[in-house]
């Protein structure tokens, strides 16, 4: 092999006629010195690979800088293993099970009799410093199952033995070495610990059961972030700052938005005055969208019979997430998950024809779904939500029609709200789980997946694919959004559906008189109203636009002589529907100023003597100030225009 010959590929279609063996770094160093200092991994044949990977036949290849998309997960994963190393010479006995790279970071989970604390974090951070400045090589070696199996168990890494122990039969048992230390993995690995950089923290510590099973022994997982330059660390530090301001907990606490009680029960929020405001301004955009797209509004129940999910084969797919089954006359109900079911039914209750469709079915109601206790958040992850949920009915003829019609929807919300980072991911399937995980329409799948690249294709629309994350009946959409300060959300989803209408034997005559089997739509542009509203909170700080702020102004009236003027004013604000309050505390104008600031009160009005002879009103706004004296009437007419139209701060500068 050492004589044979061998072609390598670069991007650029050049052809190097090399000794077979050869590494990536040789290739860089070959083109050029500054390539091979900047090189941290190969793509060959599309996988990565170290840069001392031995090439051995016929390969396209590309060397990869750390500017490079994938550079971030390999400096977080290598982070992953400095700590653990750090983690073991600092604390013998320690037992290492899994340290992935994760999105913003990295983890690394310690079996540990006495579990870590946060005082414990600088020590250790200061030692993976150490470990960095060493510049110590990352070596790659192929190990015999049983030995790799013997030697973990000798060393008393028990956790790391039961991992090989469950890897395929055909699977190479990989191992790094990082000087004496060494990790199961499969890699791959930058060159040296130098390569990592400082630009690194530990975050927290939590706690973590084996395999995520709460039935297993509880882990002390330790939290880091990694980035490529020290700028990237401050601003994504700076961000988690901003974030924890923005807390939309904190902020809904404080507005009086909503509450949670314990005997109500965890993840069911209680929606206050104020937040009810946010909800019904939700559900009235929602309706006014749809009915103009078309749609057609249903209702349906809270709790349906088990059979209607056996068939739809959500009991199957869906079950684990689902709450139990409550026994009604001999009969398994279940709180209802999602609205799909219904929504089959509806359409199968009379004979439809292609003159009908598409037909656009949307509800606006609660659904049910049971998430793990450990899992709930806020508003982010809850037992009942609330959805603007619709499912349309349409040929395949009509399908890219329906579908960007959908998305456009999507975009006209991002526009109010102000949301301008989205992506949209298109989920796949995975081939090898049909059967398991997706309904086992292998043909079907390729049809569709086909019609939803085109549609977003055709749309020019900003998405990427994610195999293996489909719907268990069809591809999907899952829509990511950024906040203002940078967070991402994952928002709302519009999925395909070919698999459940032939089980609910949905068809429509067409024109040629014959039985087809429509299309379904699934989407739900706002995704739950729970998650939406904390995403708005943090979004705008709780500093909603004027449309949708819950308190819109308040009247503050210099002294008490000017309470009935004040009364006036309020009176007529109100009748033309407008949120308003008045403070007639017996407290000083900046007390009550302060006030109106804390509760995020958009627009203060000012009463004095002059404005009671003037007949008029003094307007101080959120990011203008003072705007002066104002003519009643004209003002309260400048107001609705801009509620009306749902206009934000932005669009009024």
């Amino acid at each position: 092999m050492i004589n044979e010959m061998i072609k390598i590929t670069l991007p650029d279609g050049t052809i190097l006629n090399k000794n077979a063996g050869i590494t990536g770094m040789e290739i860089a160093e070959g083109i050029s010195s500054g390539l091979a200092k900047q090189s941290i991994v190969i793509e060959l044949d599309g996988k990565l690979r170290d840069l001392s990977f031995p090439i051995t036949k016929d390969s396209e290849i590309k060397i990869l800088k750390k500017d490079s998309d994938v550079a971030l997960e390999i400096i977080r994963h290598d982070c992953a293993h400095v700590m653990a190393e750090a983690v073991q010479s600092l604390y013998p006995g320690t037992q290492v099970t899994i340290g992935p790279a994760i999105e913003h970071g990295f983890y690394y989970d310690f079996a540990r009799d006495k579990p870590f604390t946060v005082d414990d974090l600088e020590k250790i951070e200061k030692k993976m410093h150490q470990i960095i400045d060493d510049g110590i090589e990352f070596k790659r070696e192929v190990w015999n199952r049983k030995d790799a199996i013997k030697y973990f168990e000798n060393e008393g890494e028990l956790y790391k033995a039961q991992i090989i122990n469950d890897l395929p039969e055909d699977e190479d048992i990989t191992v790094y070495r990082q000087g004496k230390w060494l990790d199961l993995c499969r890699g791959p690995h930058l060159p040296t610990t130098k390569h990592i950089g400082k630009s690194f923290k530990l975050m927290k510590v939590a706690g973590a059961y084996w395999r995520g099973d709460e039935n297993n022994e509880m882990l002390t997982r330790i939290y880091g972030t990694a980035w490529r330059t020290d700028k990237e660390l401050r601003t994504y530090l700076n961000m988690l700052k901003e974030a924890e301001k923005r807390d939309h907990r904190k902020i809904g606490k404080a507005m009086s938005l909503y509450t949670f009680d314990d005997e109500v029960g965890s993840g069911l929020p209680l929606w206050l005055p104020n937040g009810t405001v946010l909800i019904d301004e939700l559900e009235s955009l929602a309706k006014e969208s749809e009915t103009q797209a078309g749609y057609d509004r249903v209702k349906t129940p809270h709790i349906t019979k088990g059979s209607l999910y056996e068939k739809s084969g959500h009991l199957s797919h869906y079950k684990d997430s689902m709450f139990p089954a409550m026994d009604i006359d001999g009969n398994e109900y279940y709180l209802k998950p999602m609205n799909c079911p219904h929504h089959h039914k509806i359409y199968a209750s009379s004979p439809r024809t292609y003159k009908e469709l598409p037909l656009r079915l949307a509800e606006y109601g609660t659904c049910y779904r049971y998430e793990k206790s450990g899992q709930l958040f806020g508003l982010m992850r809850v037992r009942s939500m609330q959805m603007n949920d619709a499912h349309i009915y349409c040929t395949e003829a009509q399908f890219k029609e329906e579908f960007l019609a959908v998305c456009k929807m999507y975009l006209e919300y991002f526009e109010i709200f102000g949301i301008e980072k989205y992506e949209m991911r298109l989920s796949l399937h995975d081939p090898d789980k049909l059967g398991k995980k997706y309904v086992d329409e292998p043909e079907l799948w390729i049809k569709t997946e086909k019609l939803v690249r085109e549609s977003l294709q055709d749309g020019q629309l900003n998405f990427v694919e994610i195999p293996g994350e489909a719907a268990f009946y069809g591809p999907k959409i899952d829509v990511q959004v950024w906040s203002a300060i940078g967070r991402e959300f994952t928002l709302a989803t519009n999925q395909v559906d070919f698999a459940v209408p032939p089980k609910f034997g949905l068809t429509y005559i067409d024109n040629n008189n014959n039985n087809k089997t429509p299309l379904c739509i699934h989407r739900a542009p706002l995704g739950t109203h729970e998650r939406f509203v904390g995403f708005l909170i943090e979004h705008y700080a709780g500093n909603f636009p004027l449309w949708l702020a819950p308190v819109q102004m308040v009247i503050i009236a210099i002294s008490d002589k000017f309470n009935d003027y004040a009364n006036s004013v309020y009176d007529e604000l109100k009748n033309r529907n407008i949120r308003v309050t008045i403070d007639q505390r017996n407290e000083k104008m900046g007390a009550k100023i302060r006030t109106a600031e804390l509760n995020r009160i958009p627009i203060m009005i000012i009463l004095g003597e002059q404005e009671v002879s003037n007949n008029t009103i003094s307007v101080r706004r959120k990011h203008q100030g003072n705007l002066g004296s104002l003519d009643l009437k004209t003002f309260i007419d400048s107001i609705e225009n801009e509620v009306n139209n749902r206009l934000s701060f932005s669009d009024k500068n």
